[in-house]
């Protein structure tokens, strides 16, 4: 994203875009670091609704530490035989872990020229990889039309409901304005890819 940061000012709707997806893939894929929570603590407040929803992670951030965010984390996503949330998008929309959706996901990767990252255990279809998916499309600067179609194709059909079911797990606190910002990030998309005719 260093590149992606030069090329764009911090106001531009492009990089802001790419950052939230960025957050999201980096908070559902693994429990934050001292570091990020500290980052996280320190947004600014901003009067929009995106920018409540992060004052609200920052606020819980600012309550965190990590190792209450590794628990979290571990009671949400692990669990001992599953987690509250099973981030999956063949879980989601087939009942299945490694199903379809997972097939389809790594066509349109391979489509897009696009590949796991090395020590990445986690199937592609995670909800926090296709978030940095989009994050990594958004900043290769992918024409809007082939962005919608991967959105279409593999977040809009299942990734609304589970935010919202990160949003409402019972061991949620740190997770619970992760879950409101990406509900929210899906509206927004939706509703900008229709305004934009992409």
């Amino acid at each position: 994203m260093t590149a992606f940061a030069a090329r764009y000012d911090v106001n531009d709707p492009e990089f802001l875009r790419a950052q939230v997806y960025a957050l999201l893939g980096r908070l559902l894929m693994a429990p934050p670091d001292a570091a990020l929570l500290d980052a996280l603590a320190a947004v600014p407040p901003d009067p929009s609704p995106l920018g409540d929803a992060l004052g609200a992670l920052g606020e819980a951030a600012a309550a965190t530490t990590p190792t209450t965010a590794e628990s979290e984390y571990n009671a949400l996503f692990i669990g001992v035989t599953r987690g509250e949330v099973v981030p999956y998008a063949s879980y989601y929309r087939t009942g299945f872990l490694n199903d379809r959706p997972l097939a389809e996901v790594r066509a349109d990767m391979a489509t897009l020229g696009l590949s796991r990252a090395p020590g990445v255990p986690e199937p592609e279809d995670h909800l926090g990889a296709l978030c940095q998916m989009m994050a990594v499309l958004i900043a290769q600067d992918l024409p809007l039309g082939a962005q919608k179609t991967f959105f279409d194709r593999h977040i809009v059909p299942w990734g609304g409901l589970a935010f919202a079911d990160i949003e409402k797990a019972p061991s949620a606190a740190l997770y619970r304005p992760v879950g409101g910002i990406g509900r929210l990030l899906l509206t927004i998309e939706e509703d900008a890819f229709v305004l934009q005719g992409g």
